[in-house]
C-alpha cells in the first residue's frame, strides 16, 4: 500500500506521520503474546529496555528475543511504508520493545535517535507500532513537529536519573518555541519518524500498560559503522553495535560496505 501523497508530505514537513495502514487484529495479537513471552524471558531487564527483540534466542546484548518481531520487521506492508520514505534499498538493523508498566513506567527524555547511532551518512526511518493503546494518560510518544528540518544533531547532556529509559537529553533551551505534539495511537496503529526528529515521552503513572515496538531501517546507501562505538551502556542500557546483525530486506547494498555476516549464526 505504501503512503499516500498527503502522508508523504506530512512526513516531509513534520518529521513523522501516522499512516492509514494499521496491523490486522491477528497480527497484533501475536505480537502482544510475543511481548509477554519476551518480558517473562528477561526478568532482570526493565521492559522499556528490551533491545534487539527481533533476534530469537539470547542475543549478544543479553536479551532473549522472539521470531514474531523479526516477522513483523520484514512484513511487506511495513516495508512498503518505509520504501516510500527512504527508497527501495532497505536494511534492517534494530528492533526494540518499549513497554512502560502501569504505575511506574519510565520517562524517555527529549532526544534525537541519531545521537546514539553509528550510521554514516546518518539516515533512518523508525516505525513505532503501538501494541497497546498509547495515549497521553499512559505516556505516549511526543514529538517536536518539524524539528528534523535542519537535518543536524543538537547538543545533548547527561541526565542520570534512575527513572529514565535513556541517559542523554536535548539541552532544555532548545525546547522553547517548538510545537509539542502528543502522538496518540490505538493498538495496531503506528507512526514513522525521521532520525533527526526530537522526541520523547512522559512517565506512565496510570494503571494502564503502554507497550510499543520500534523497528529501525536505514537506506543501503548508508554504512553501519560498527567501529565507531565500543560496547557501552551509556544510553541507559547495553548496546553492542560491534556484533549487531544487519538484514538487507529489499534491493541492493548501494554502499557496498555493509557487512551482513556479523552477528548471524
Amino acid at each position: 500500500m505504501g503512503l499516500s501523497k498527503q502522508e508523504h508530505a506530512n512526513y516531509a514537513k513534520h518529521g513523522y506521520v501516522v499512516p492509514e495502514y494499521k496491523l490486522p487484529p491477528p497480527q497484533l495479537e501475536r505480537l502482544r503474546l510475543a511481548l509477554d513471552e519476551v518480558i517473562a524471558s528477561n526478568p532482570d531487564v526493565r521492559p522499556e529496555k528490551l533491545v534487539s527483540v527481533h533476534i530469537p534466542g539470547r542475543n549478544a546484548e543479553g536479551i532473549v528475543g522472539h521470531q514474531a518481531f523479526m516477522d513483523i520487521a520484514s512484513d511487506p506492508a511495513i516495508l512498503d511504508l518505509v520504501e516510500a520514505l527512504i527508497g527501495p534499498n532497505i536494511v534492517l538493523w534494530g528492533c526494540q520493545a518499549f513497554c512502560k508498566p502501569g504505575g511506574d513506567g519510565f520517562e524517555v527524555p527529549w532526544h534525537q535517535d541519531g545521537h546514539y547511532w553509528p550510521i554514516r551518512p546518518l539516515a533512518n526511518c523508525s516505525v513505532w507500532i503501538a501494541l497497546d493503546d498509547s495515549v497521553i494518560e499512559n505516556g505516549c510518544l511526543r514529538v517536536l513537529a518539524g524539528s528534523h528540518q535542519p537535518q543536524e544533531l543538537h547538543q545533548h547532556y547527561v541526565d542520570d536519573r534512575e527513572d529514565l529509559t535513556l541517559t542523554s537529553a536535548i539541552e532544555p533551551g532548545y525546547m522553547q518555541g517548538h510545537e509539542v505534539v502528543d502522538v496518540e495511537l490505538r493498538a495496531g496503529e503506528m507512526s514513522l519518524h525521521d532520525v533527526y526528529m526530537v522526541h520523547g515521552s512522559n512517565p506512565n503513572r496510570s494503571p494502564k500498560r503502554r507497550a510499543g515496538l520500534a523497528i529501525r531501517y536505514m537506506p543501503a546507501s548508508s554504512v553501519f559503522r560498527r567501529d565507531l562505538y565500543d560496547p557501552t551502556d551509556s544510553s541507559g542500557f547495553l548496546v553492542d553495535f560491534s556484533t549487531r546483525p544487519l538484514w538487507l530486506l529489499r534491493g541492493q547494498d548501494q554502499s557496498e560496505q555493509n557487512d551482513f555476516q556479523v552477528g548471524h549464526g
